[in-house]
């Protein structure tokens, strides 16, 4: 990886692709080349130019460009936002055969360019397609990354801010799983500062509830279903994730987020690319950190897993 060029491709120019773009410009200083890649090219020369026309107000310089696969060569990451969209009362597993023949037509491609940095993917159903991405291209897991339950993590912390009256960055708290209906929290891992919430709702003094907690897990849940319900897509948060999880792997910052990375024996099973708690820095998923869950989140866990393994048996990669 050049991490000297902070090269980034991104695939795919619609609001999810496009919301990630803006937030990389907008934070700054994360890469130094963007290259937009998209079936509709018209599309990206225009989303290039329109972002290109906004960077005298950016905190830094940034190269941004509408290019080819063949751009991919020396990148040091290849963001995936490309798929059809989610319609109403669909879920992401609904997704998973129509995205697949999407993502056969740009990962070959991208290989052949000479790409050996990072995947990262963003398209639902995102444990399945960040696995057939691991599959198609053949790379090592460590460097296939989809953004898991980043994003419901995020959504977790501000709703266990608001609830506790905290400021979210002293909720320590994780959503795992599938991203989608079959996520959970294990709740015997949530800590506010250096204090377990379990403790906190056991004390009969305590106004806080294990009712309050398992509202704030179907809210969590089902947060994407009312956002597409309102406005027909969803695309902020997830772009602000990606920028988060491209900021660590450019940055080798180490950070543990809740990224989609293939198991290989955590939390008894293998293979399946899952929501877990990870270490990411600049060569990608450097280590997953194994959660000491309670037998019954385990069972959640295994059959969060069992979900996603017969989703992708279906496909016969």
């Amino acid at each position: 990886m050049n991490t000297d060029k902070r090269k980034v491709v991104l695939i795919g120019t619609g609001m999810v692709g496009m919301s990630f773009a803006y937030s990389l410009v907008n934070q700054g200083g994360i890469c130094n080349e963007l290259v937009l890649i998209d079936l509709n090219k018209k599309r990206a020369e225009g989303e290039a130019m329109d972002l290109n026309h906004g960077l005298a107000f950016a905190k830094s310089n940034m190269k941004i460009y509408c290019g080819e696969y063949s751009d991919c060569k020396d990148a040091d990451i290849v963001v995936i936002a490309a798929g059809v969209a989610q319609k109403e009362g669909e879920t992401r597993l609904d997704l998973l055969k129509r995205n697949t023949e999407v993502f056969r037509s740009i990962i070959t491609p991208v290989v052949k360019s000479g790409f050996d940095g990072i995947f990262v993917v963003a398209t639902n159903p995102v444990d399945i397609m960040t696995r057939v991405t691991f599959e198609l291209s053949r790379f090592g897991a460590s460097k296939v990354i989809g953004t898991g339950t980043s994003l419901d993590t995020a959504r977790l912390r501000y709703l266990l801010g608001d609830y506790f009256t905290v400021d979210p960055k002293n909720i320590h708290a994780y959503v795992i799983g599938e991203h989608g209906d079959s996520e959970f929290v294990p709740l015997s891992q949530v800590m506010l500062a250096t204090k377990r919430v379990t403790g906190i709702l056991d004390d009969e003094k305590s106004p806080y509830t294990y009712e309050g907690m398992a509202r704030i897990e179907e809210e969590v849940r089902t947060a994407a279903y009312k956002i597409i319900e309102a406005k027909s897509a969803t695309y902020y948060g997830i772009g602000i994730a990606l920028t988060r999880i491209v900021k660590a792997i450019l940055g080798d910052e180490n950070s543990v987020l809740t990224v989609s990375a293939k198991l290989s024996g955590e939390y008894g099973t293998k293979g399946v690319f899952i929501g877990v708690p990870s270490i990411i820095g600049r060569n990608g998923v450097k280590e997953i950190v194994e959660l000491e869950l309670t037998e019954d989140e385990q069972e959640k866990f295994l059959a969060s897993a069992a979900v996603l393994n017969d989703a992708f048996d279906g496909l016969g990669i």
